[in-house]
């Protein structure tokens, strides 16, 4: 928050060089201050009617860290995390007291033979069974901090309310922030669930509801990310395990996550996950948003490495219950024991630390398995989410924090008039009882699990299908794999054949492709036919290629299917893996047709659908916002990029004419953007595709592809010069330090490509260049000093003006909308909301606006200029104090000179 008595030149400098901000201002027409007047950490959350909420403690305030982990004790006290230190215990104010939390550090152990250190460092806290368990992600090269990841128990064995005891149940094998997280409370009260992110090993478990079988099982060309993201982390991702008090016995439960943070049981003990994205993949058709997953016994979610992660339409994984968006998932609480009007009884919420939201999800039963309603619950500017618990008196906490932000914990509670009584238990469906009966299969060999399982390998409900194939596969496969092959039923055969395919019986081969070649494709739906494809490629990838004979009899029961209609975009992948695979005739010129096409399917992603927009993010938090803008003024054609990268495998059935439309598309490709790594994948597909070219044109097709287009490392466009660094937390103090009286004698082009390399040219004109967001900079120098512009650089949210202000929507519905107010008439506003299409606006009725005001924060991220070492920052300074002049006297004067 601004002071009153900001100076006018701080003012106008941030004036000229902000793009779109914020401040506290109110417009006319604002929230009431109903949730702590005067106070900002509080006035800036925004609230459904009838919540109130407090502010209770500012760890970073008090120099104890940024706290991502709590949980309550036996006696109603908040137990607490730094990221990176310390425990620390709070005996909490009621609600509505103005006395402030005790806050004490916890030391573990009586003497230094015990424990030096205390314990810290904590992503999950449970205090359950007399005992406070902690899973430690901690890095193995972390001297200052001896204990290594795993899952911890403490206890107080003399009853002096201090942990005097300390056990490592079992030490994991990551670290980071995709390690080791969360532990919950099974729903009997008898056991512990834990969740790590796919940097995690899977240790060794003393049981498997999933079955440890896994493998990488795509066909599609791998391409590990091109900035070595993940590379070394191979199947099967994330994953749960239930563990006992002990910890002695482990049972695999749910993988195939990537970074799976937090998960929750509804009150009939359903399991749900809220997983996280690649953000560098987005625009890439295996990119897959966050989501919530239903982890049903043995789910696979189909996390893989790189490009390879698995469709959500494929049978042998699950889909998500919701796909949410973009964001960094933190936390995932379920509000049954909440004291909250009965419409929040059967929700979970959603923690997002990128964007500031707490997503609720109202459940509903739907066959075995939910659907969900998406609300807004709670959104700040900034607002980093770390954890949240449901606390003894049914009030809302949670934290903010994280990579050492500024750390606040809260309290919200309701207090409308509507009812907080518990409602009457959800019943539970007679599918999810049918469900649950064969999930029993799950584990040890049952005389009785594959009569029982077989007949629901077709049942319409996917979850029961999927449940009943595990429960298959848990049985000793001599049992069955006749069954599988003779099976006459098509859904029956599809489902027993990837049961059989997961076991590797190579001897089966021919067998499983005849029962599969029996089934009449095009009299499938699409789903059941997207379901044989599948079978086919697990046939192949488990027992090898077929032979020649049964390859062309499989290609000639596809080929005339493909392409399939226009919009099945999800089927016309997989056929064009399994044709193009087989080599089959007249595959390459229907594949790039396809790719040609003008008009493209709309539904892209693996993940599909999402409950939030986009676009309705970038205002939300500068750091990222600016990224998803740039992407979305030039959104990469995720269909094509299927195609093309599949094409890459292709050696057969080439001509000249084909391969030079061929590559003319990469050429095109590299004009949009995606994610950070969008055009290193694009270009290691290019790269494979090379090698499949005539001897002796491998130079002509790689500039006509584009090769020249890129950097060294076929990362980056190459026309960008990026920083050499190394780059440092720039102050005002250091910056000014480092500049000030010393911008003689600087390197004009160097300023140039350092000010595009930090993005200001998207946003700022300079001498007739670059964006027209906001003002023009080439007569800034003029105005201001070097360290006026070095206070707005780093500080962007100190002091902003109103012409570029973000506007914060709140809706009556409980959604809110962030972004910039061009227009209003008598009905409506109108909302731009991409800075890099500001000429594209939204239309928001006023009737269905409950408030409005100025947003918090800058959309210009302050960390723009920490990529520089010292020299690249004088250059930036100079270019812009010169406005872009090579012939100002910081260019011309030699060091000395007056």
């Amino acid at each position: 928050m601004f002071t009153k008595h900001r100076s006018i030149r701080a003012f106008l400098v941030a004036s000229a060089l902000f793009t779109l901000a914020a401040s506290f201002t109110i417009l006319n027409k604002t929230e009431p201050a109903v949730n702590g007047r005067d106070n900002p950490k509080v006035e800036k959350l925004r609230l459904q009617p009838g919540f109130k909420a407090e502010h209770l403690y500012s760890p970073s305030e008090n120099k104890q860290g940024s706290w991502v982990a709590m949980t309550f004790d036996n006696k109603g006290r908040m137990i607490a995390s730094d990221q990176y230190g310390t425990l620390y215990r709070l005996e909490l104010p009621p609600i509505g007291s103005t006395e402030a939390p005790k806050v004490e550090p916890l030391k573990i152990g009586k003497s230094a033979a015990i424990d030096t250190v205390g314990m810290g460092y904590a992503n999950g806290l449970l205090y359950a069974f007399n005992s406070l368990y902690v899973m430690i992600n901690n890095s193995k090269n972390n001297k200052t901090f001896p204990r290594k990841s795993g899952l911890y128990r403490l206890q107080d064995t003399d009853n002096d309310d201090q942990y005097d005891k300390l056990t490592l149940l079992k030490e994991l094998a990551g670290d980071g922030e995709h390690g080791p997280h969360s532990i919950i409370l099974s729903p009997d009260k008898q056991s512990l669930y834990v969740i790590s992110g796919n940097h995690t090993d899977v240790p060794k478990m003393d049981a498997y509801r999933l079955p440890a079988t896994w493998q990488e099982d795509n066909l599609f060309p791998l391409i590990k990310d091109p900035r070595g993201h993940a590379n070394d982390r191979m199947a099967p991702g994330g994953w749960i395990a239930n563990v006992d008090p002990e910890g002695k016995n482990w049972e695999l439960i749910s993988a195939g996550y990537r970074n799976a943070f937090d998960m929750a049981f509804n009150e009939v003990g359903d399991l749900f996950v809220y997983d996280a994205d690649m953000e560098w993949d987005f625009g890439l058709p295996w990119y897959r948003p966050t989501r919530i997953c239903h982890a049903t016994s043995a789910t696979e979610f189909g996390w893989r490495t790189g490009n390879s992660k698995w469709s959500a339409t494929w049978p042998d994984n699950m889909p998500a219950l919701m796909n949410i968006g973009q964001g960094s998932p933190t936390n995932l609480v379920y509000l049954r024991d909440a004291k909250f009007p009965a419409k929040y009884k059967k929700t979970l919420l959603a923690f997002d630390w990128s964007f500031g939201i707490m997503h609720a999800i109202h459940l509903k039963p739907s066959g075995s398995t939910y659907t969900g309603e998406h609300e807004e619950f709670i959104s700040g500017i900034p607002l980093p989410l770390t954890d949240g618990v449901v606390g003894p008196d049914g009030a809302l906490y949670f934290m903010t924090g994280g990579r050492r932000l500024e750390s606040d914990v809260y309290r919200v509670y309701y207090t409308g008039t509507e009812s907080t009584a518990s409602p009457a238990p959800t019943a539970i469906t007679k599918e999810n009882e049918l469900r649950r009966s064969l999930e029993k299969f799950h584990g040890e060999p049952n005389a009785k699990a594959v009569a029982t399982a077989w007949p629901y390998l077709k049942h319409p409900d996917r979850f029961i299908r999927y449940a009943a194939r595990l429960a298959v596969e848990h049985q000793p496969v001599a049992e069955w794999q006749d069954k599988a092959v003779s099976e006459k039923d098509p859904i029956t055969s599809i489902n027993a054949i990837i049961a059989l395919a997961r076991q590797n019986k190579t001897e089966l081969k021919g067998a499983m492709l005849n029962s599969l070649l029996s089934i009449n494709f095009k009299s499938l739906t699409e789903p059941q036919q997207i379901d044989l494809l599948r079978a086919y490629e697990l046939v192949f990838l488990r027992t090898g290629a077929p032979d020649a004979a049964t390859g062309t009899k499989i290609a000639a029961a596809l080929n005339p299917s493909f392409p399939a209609n226009a919009n099945s975009s999800d089927l016309n992948r997989q056929l064009s893996k399994i044709l193009i695979y087989l080599e089959a005739p007249g595959v390459i010129p229907k594949t790039l047709a396809l790719l040609e096409a003008k008009e493209q399917p709309t539904n892209l992603t693996a993940g599909g659908e999402t409950a939030t927009a986009s676009a309705e993010l970038i205002m939300r938090n500068p750091q990222y916002g600016l990224d998803i803008a740039d992407m979305l003024k030039s959104m990469p054609p995720a269909q094509q990029t299927y195609y093309a990268t599949m094409l890459s495998l292709a050696k057969k059935g080439w001509t000249p004419e084909l391969h030079e439309r061929y590559f003319k598309w990469f050429y095109k490709a590299f004009s949009f953007k995606g994610g950070r790594s969008y055009v290193g994948f694009i270009d290691r597909a290019r790269k494979l595709a090379l090698k499949n070219v005539p001897e002796g044109k491998t130079a002509y097709y790689d500039k006509l592809s584009g090769g020249e287009l890129l950097s060294k490392s076929g990362n980056d466009i190459a026309k960008v010069t990026y920083p050499k660094g190394p780059g440092r937390q720039w102050k005002l103090d250091n910056s000014v330090a480092a500049v000030e009286g010393k911008l003689t004698g600087r390197n004009f082009e160097n300023g140039k490509n350092m000010y595009e390399a930090i993005t200001c040219n998207r946003c700022h004109s300079m001498r007739g260049e670059g964006g027209s967001i906001g003002p023009d900079l080439t007569q800034l120098g003029t105005r201001f000093s070097t360290k006026d512009m070095l206070e707005a650089i780093i500080d962007p949210s100190k002091s902003i003006s109103d012409q570029y202000a973000a506007t914060h929507f709140t809706l009556k519905n409980g959604e809110s909308i962030v972004g910039r107010l061009t227009n209003e008439d008598a009905n409506a506003y109108y909302v731009s909301q991409n800075p890099y299409e500001p000429e594209k606006t939204m239309k928001l009725l006023k009737k269905n606006v409950a408030s409005h005001k100025y947003s918090p924060v800058s959309i210009m991220f302050g960390n723009l200029i920490n990529s520089l070492n010292e020299e690249e920052l004088k250059d930036l300074m100079a270019y812009l104090m010169a406005g872009g002049n090579e012939k100002n006297a910081v260019f011309t004067q030699k060091s000395g000179d007056k």
